[in-house]
C-alpha cells in the first residue's frame, strides 16, 4: 500500500490557524493534554492577532517545524480567547527552499546544506511526500551513502508517522494515549496494519478490543466474512466474554453459537465450516488451546495446567506426616488452650492436627465456625512444634519469615494480622507484582517460608492461584481457607470450590457455631442460607438484625434514614457499609452514592471538591480502589478517605490532583487517574468481598431480579460483624435464597486435580 502524506489527510476548505511554537506553557506526558503559545504565520479563521494560546491533545511540538491546527475558538474565563485543536499536522515544506532549509536542519543529523540540495535535485518536487512513499527514490542520490539515506527515512517517519496514525484514527474515536500505542507497536507500518488488518492491533495492542477493530474495520469496508474479522471474533469471545461469565474453557458448540450472534451481517450466513477454518487457524497460530471438546486462550488453559500439577506435586510430599507423634501434638495443644485460656471443639482440633501434618489441606466453614480461631491455632503449634520465633524483629533482613499469610485484599490480610499478630500481606504484595511485567516471585524465583496461610480463596482466580503456586517451594505447608458458599471470584474460575470436590486434598469442614458467635442473628440467618431457608423471624427486629419493607422507589429514604439514625449514634461512614448488586436504578449504587455523599459529607465552604465524570469528589469522601496499582501499594477493593484537593494552579504540573489516605499510606492521584477510583458510601457485593464493617445496609429488592442469588445475599450478609440491616421486599428475599443454582462456570481443574493425581498414584504402585 501506498503510504498517505499527513497533508493529503486533511480538507484545507476547515478553519485553521497555521503557525510555529513560541512556548510550551504545560504538557502532560502521560495524555499529552498541552498549552502551548503560537505564532500565527496564516489562518483562515476571524483572527487577526499575531499569537494565540492552543489547547488541547498534542504530542510534544519543535520550535522549528511550522503546524496547521484545526479547532474551535473557547473563551477561558479567567486566560482569555484560546484555540481548542481538535486536530492538527505539520505543515511540511513544499518549495525547493524550504525542502533544503529542513532536510538541513538539527533533525537530520549528517545532512548538511549540500546533500540536502542534492536530496532535492534527484528525488524532484515534494520531495519529502515521495520520501515518505518510497524510500528507494534515495538510491543514487550523490553523496549519500546507505546509511544516510536510512536516516532521512527514519526522521521523516517519527516526525510525520505519528500524526499520520493519530489523525488516520481519530475518526474512530481513538484517542491519543492510544495512537502512541499502535504507533510504538508498528512504527512505520502503523498506517498499513491500520487501513489494511485493524483485527490485528487486538492481538498487539493493549486496550484494543474486538468492537474497536471492528468498528475500524466496518468503516473500511472489510467484508463481515473477512477471516481476520472471523478469528477476532472468536478470540473476542472466549478472550473477554468468556471470562466476564467466569469461564476457564468454551466449549465448540458454545463458541460456534456465540460467533454466528457476534458475527452475523452480510448477504450470506455463517457456517460452522466458516468458523472452525479460522478456529484452526487460531489454534495454529497459537492463540487458542484446544483440550478435547475445550477451546481456552493459552494464559487459562496454562494457568489451570499448571495449577493442577502444583497441588498435585505439593500433596505427594511425605515429609510433613510424621514430624511428630500424636502425643507431642496433643501435649502442646493442651498447652496452647491453657495459654489462649479456650478450649478447641473436635473438628477445629481436627484441623489444625490435619494442617501441620499434611503438605497441604482446605478449611471451610461458614461465618461464626471459627475459622479464624483455627488460624490462630496453627501457627502458634507450628511455631511450638518447630522451634521458630513469631516475632518478626528477631529475623534479619535478608533472612526469610517461616509463616506467610496471604489474602486476596488488603483488608482481609489486615484482618489475619489482627488475628495473629504477625505480618500478612496481599497475594499480589507477596509475590511482587510488578504490572504488565509479570511477578518477582515465580518457577524461577521461589518464595522462602516454611507454612503459607491462603484465606479467602474463593475470591482467587485461576490466574492468581496459578501465579502463587508456582512461586511455592517444594518444601512449604499450605492451608486453603475459605467459604465455598460465598461468590466465586470475580475473574475466571471457581478455584476453592473445585479443589474441595477434586477429594484429592485433605478438607475439613467446620460447621458448628461455636460459643462467640452463639446468639447472632446475622450468623443463624446465613446459616439458615446456607441450607436454602429462610427463618420464621425474617421481619421481627432483632438486637443485631432490622427488615425494613419498603417498595424500590423507597429504597434512597430508608437507607438514607437508617445511616443518619447509625450517625446519631457514634457510628462513622467508615464504620457503615450500603451494599447492593447493581449500578443503574432508583435502587442503584450510582443512585445510592450520589445520596449518601449528601448525607456523610455534604459541601460547605471549608471543604474543597472538584467535579469528575462519577459526580463530585470532596474532601473528606470515602472512595473505593478499582483498579491495581502495585507501584502506590494500593489494589482493587481497597477503601480509603479523599484527605486532601490540590488545584491546578496550585502545583508545578498544572492538573487537579487527590490524595487518598487508605490504612497506612497516601497516594496521590492526577485527574488522569480519577477513574481509578470511586465513592464507597454503597459498593457492590462483589468489591466487598473480603472486607467486614460494623454495620452492614442491603437492600434487597425485584428491581434486582437478574442478580438475587443465594450465594450473592449470603456474601453481603456475612460482611456484617456487629448490625445487619435489610431493606426492600421480603419476597425478593426470599427469591433469592430459593435460586440456588450459581451461574454455571466452565472449568476443568477439578477433572485435571483428579486425572493427575491418579497418574501419580499409578506411576508409584
Amino acid at each position: 500500500m501506498e503510504r498517505q502524506s499527513s497533508f493529503d489527510l486533511f480538507d484545507e476548505q476547515q478553519k485553521y490557524i497555521k503557525g510555529t511554537l513560541l512556548s510550551t506553557i504545560f504538557f502532560n506526558e502521560e495524555n499529552l493534554y498541552t498549552v502551548a503559545r503560537i505564532r500565527v504565520i496564516e489562518t483562515n479563521e476571524a483572527y487577526n492577532e499575531k499569537e494565540i494560546v492552543i489547547i488541547g491533545t498534542l504530542p510534544p511540538m519543535q520550535q522549528e517545524e511550522r503546524y496547521v491546527f484545526f479547532g474551535v475558538f473557547k473563551e477561558h474565563p479567567k486566560y482569555g480567547k484560546q484555540y481548542d485543536v481538535k486536530q492538527f499536522r505539520k505543515d511540511m515544506p513544499q518549495t525547493r527552499e524550504g525542502m533544503i532549509h529542513y532536510l538541513s536542519g538539527d533533525l537530520f543529523h549528517g545532512i548538511g546544506k549540500k546533500t540536502a540540495e542534492a536530496i532535492v535535485d534527484h528525488v524532484g518536487d515534494n520531495a519529502l511526500s515521495a520520501i515518505l512513499e518510497n524510500p528507494e527514490v534515495l538510491n543514487g542520490v550523490p553523496h549519500l551513502n546507505e546509511e544516510k539515506a536510512k536516516t532521512v527515512y527514519d526522521v521523516l517517519v517519527e516526525h510525520q508517522g505519528l500524526e499520520q496514525v493519530m489523525v488516520a484514527l481519530n475518526p474512530f474515536g481513538i484517542g491519543p494515549q492510544l495512537s502512541i500505542k499502535i504507533y510504538q507497536t508498528y512504527k512505520e507500518e502503523a498506517l498499513h496494519v491500520v487501513q489494511n488488518n485493524p483485527y490485528q492491533l487486538i492481538y498487539d495492542v493493549e486496550g484494543i478490543g474486538f468492537q474497536r477493530a471492528d468498528e475500524i474495520g466496518r468503516g473500511l469496508g472489510l467484508a463481515y466474512h473477512h477471516p481476520d474479522r472471523l478469528k477476532a471474533g472468536c478470540l473476542y469471545l472466549l478472550q473477554e466474554k468468556g471470562a466476564e461469565a467466569g469461564h476457564v474453557f468454551m466449549s465448540t458448540e458454545q463458541l460456534l453459537a456465540a460467533a454466528k450472534q457476534l458475527l452475523a451481517g452480510g448477504d450470506e450466513p455463517l457456517t460452522d465450516s466458516d468458523l472452525f477454518r479460522e478456529i484452526e487457524a487460531l489454534r495454529e497460530e497459537g492463540h487458542v488451546m484446544m483440550e478435547e471438546d475445550r477451546l481456552y486462550v493459552p494464559s487459562l488453559y496454562f494457568s489451570e495446567q499448571g495449577l493442577a500439577q502444583s497441588i498435585v506435586g505439593l500433596a505427594g510430599q511425605d515429609q510433613f506426616r510424621e514430624q511428630f507423634g500424636q502425643a507431642e501434638f496433643l501435649k502442646a495443644l493442651g498447652q496452647l488452650e491453657e495459654r489462649l485460656n479456650i478450649e478447641y471443639a473436635p473438628t477445629q482440633r481436627e484441623a489444625i492436627e490435619t494442617a501441620l501434618s499434611s503438605p497441604i489441606m482446605v478449611l471451610t466453614g461458614g461465618p461464626g465456625t471459627g475459622k479464624t480461631t483455627v488460624i490462630q491455632g496453627i501457627v502458634e503449634l507450628f511455631s511450638e512444634l518447630h522451634g521458630v520465633s513469631l516475632d518478626p524483629k528477631k529475623y534479619k533482613k535478608d533472612e526469610p519469615f517461616p509463616v506467610l499469610l496471604v489474602a486476596p485484599t488488603g483488608r482481609a490480610a489486615k484482618r489475619m494480622t489482627e488475628s495473629t499478630g504477625i505480618p500478612a500481606s496481599t497475594i499480589h504484595r507477596l509475590l511482587g507484582w510488578k504490572g504488565g511485567a509479570g511477578f518477582d516471585h515465580s518457577t524461577e524465583n521461589p518464595l522462602e517460608g516454611s507454612l503459607l496461610i491462603i484465606d479467602e480463596m474463593s475470591m482467587v482466580d485461576i490466574w492468581l492461584a496459578h501465579a502463587l503456586f508456582r512461586a511455592l517451594p517444594g518444601s512449604i505447608q499450605v492451608v486453603i481457607v475459605g467459604d465455598e458458599d460465598q461468590l466465586p471470584s470475580v475473574g475466571p474460575g471457581q478455584v476453592l470450590r473445585d479443589i474441595i470436590d477434586s477429594k484429592v486434598i485433605p478438607v475439613v469442614e467446620l460447621q458448628d457455631i461455636y460459643r462467640q458467635a452463639e446468639g447472632s442473628s446475622i450468623i443463624e440467618l446465613a446459616h439458615a442460607m446456607k441450607k436454602g431457608t429462610v427463618p420464621q423471624d425474617l421481619l421481627q427486629k432483632k438486637s443485631d438484625r432490622s427488615f425494613f419493607t419498603c417498595y424500590p422507589q423507597q429504597v434512597l429514604d430508608v437507607v438514607n434514614q437508617v445511616c443518619a439514625n447509625a450517625v446519631q449514634k457514634g457510628f462513622r461512614a467508615r464504620d457503615i457499609q450500603v451494599l447492593a448488586p447493581m449500578y443503574k436504578g432508583s435502587a442503584g449504587i450510582d443512585a445510592l452514592n450520589e445520596s449518601l455523599q449528601t448525607l456523610f459529607n455534604p459541601a460547605s465552604p471549608q471543604k474543597r471538591e472538584l467535579a469528575v465524570p462519577q459526580g463530585i469528589f470532596r474532601t473528606g469522601d470515602k472512595v473505593l480502589q478499582l483498579v491495581n496499582q502495585p507501584e502506590d501499594g494500593v489494589y482493587n477493593g481497597d477503601m480509603g478517605e479523599i484527605v486532601a484537593i490540590i488545584y491546578s494552579k496550585e502545583n508545578v504540573d498544572k492538573e487537579d490532583q487527590l490524595v487518598v489516605a487508605f490504612d497506612e499510606i497516601e497516594v496521590l492521584y492526577p485527574r488522569s487517574s480519577f477513574h481509578h477510583i470511586t465513592h464507597a458510601y454503597c459498593c457492590s457485593i462483589h468489591k466487598s468481598q473480603g472486607s467486614e464493617f460494623p454495620i452492614v445496609i442491603m437492600p434487597v429488592v425485584k428491581s434486582y431480579y437478574r442478580m438475587l442469588r443465594r450465594n450473592l445475599l449470603y456474601t453481603g450478609i456475612t460482611r456484617s460483624k456487629e448490625f445487619l440491616i435489610l431493606c426492600g421486599d421480603e419476597q425478593a428475599f426470599r427469591m433469592a435464597v430459593d435460586h440456588s443454582e450459581a451461574a454455571i462456570r466452565h472449568t476443568a481443574l477439578k477433572e485435571k486435580l483428579v486425572q493427575f493425581m491418579e497418574n501419580v498414584s499409578s506411576m508409584n504402585s
